[in-house]
């Protein structure tokens, strides 16, 4: 089966993580500048406790990859991702039932490989 991993992180991390996913075998992934908040309604380490929320500018990585390597391909992404401060990003998994590759109409774990 396919998995869908969708992963926000600091974009500062960015390129170490693209680098060390592509040397891991990754074949594709899709990148989007977003903000957002987490539990912390956006505030950052030592800023006062406030009303409001602050939406912070984070990176969204998709990659959808099959189910053999999501363990190594998550880890990898948290090692490399992790800032040990308030805001340093989620990863999450999802099933993808199907993918097609338009060009070919080729389905499954040949339409992203």
């Amino acid at each position: 089966m396919l998995r869908k991993i969708e992963c926000f992180i600091q974009p500062s991390k960015l390129d170490k993580i693209k680098d060390a996913l592509i040397e891991a075998g990754v074949d594709g992934m899709s990148v989007s500048e977003v903000e957002g908040f987490g539990r912390q309604r956006g505030r950052l380490n030592g800023e006062e406790p406030s009303s409001e929320v602050k939406f912070r500018p984070k990176t969204k990585l998709e990659i959808v990859v099959d189910e053999e390597i999501v363990d190594e391909v998550t880890t990898l992404i948290v090692k490399l991702a992790r800032t040990g401060k308030i805001g340093a990003g989620k990863v999450f998994v999802i099933p993808v039932e199907d993918a097609i590759r338009i060009r070919t109409s080729e389905a499954g774990k040949a339409a992203i490989y």
